[in-house]
């Protein structure tokens, strides 16, 4: 089979911190043919980066935490574990994305940034893409509460331990779906870290 798309029309309905669109389109389908013209509406967030800072001298990581309006309505609290994380401006790179949003959210100096994985949160109605990294640090003194003001951003650092994070996943405390990816992926390769 041949994969195909034929986007049909594509009307914005909505511009802001976001935008959201309505397309009409069709595709292949894997028995054969085209589909029927399919309405969807799309939600427009462009390529993102997240790092999660590991410091593999202690054995720390740093986690930050903020304020979620998604989580608003679904959850007791709206405040996340999370790893730092920013969108892609034109003219950076997912590296340069990666060591600025470290230190606006973190207070954090990557010394080292290794690539974890690229992929979509959440394809089934968001145009992003995110890049995962893994930044080497030093944890000391990081904690505290870092943002910058004029993106209305209050972001509390927190350095604790591998084990304490991975007790925090355990529990069901980190609940955004990009750190639980990250930390998973620490827990696979922390050793070969600790090594290097």
């Amino acid at each position: 089979m041949e994969k195909a798309f034929e986007l049909i029309e594509e009307e914005p309905i909505y511009s802001g911190f976001f935008s959201l669109s309505r397309i009409r389109l069709r595709h292949t389908l894997f028995r054969g043919g085209w589909s029927e013209p399919l309405d969807r509406e799309l939600f427009h967030r462009g390529r993102s980066v997240a790092v999660i800072p590991y410091d593999p001298a202690v054995d720390q990581v740093v986690l930050i935490e903020q304020f979620r309006v998604g989580a608003m309505f679904v959850n007791e609290d709206p405040w996340l574990l999370e790893v730092v994380a920013g969108v892609v401006e034109e003219g950076e790179s997912p590296e340069d994305v990666a060591h600025r949003e470290a230190r606006e959210e973190a207070g954090c100096q990557i010394r080292r940034l290794i690539h974890i994985a690229e992929f979509f949160p959440t394809p089934g109605g968001c145009a992003e893409k995110v890049t995962l990294f893994c930044g080497i640090v030093d944890s000391k003194g990081l904690e505290g509460i870092h943002g910058l003001d004029e993106e209305h951003e209050d972001i509390l650092a927190r350095v604790v331990s591998f084990d304490q994070a991975m007790e925090w996943l355990e529990q069901g405390r980190v609940q955004a779906a990009i750190p639980i990816i990250g930390l998973q992926w620490l827990a696979l390769n922390r050793d070969r870290l600790r090594n290097i």
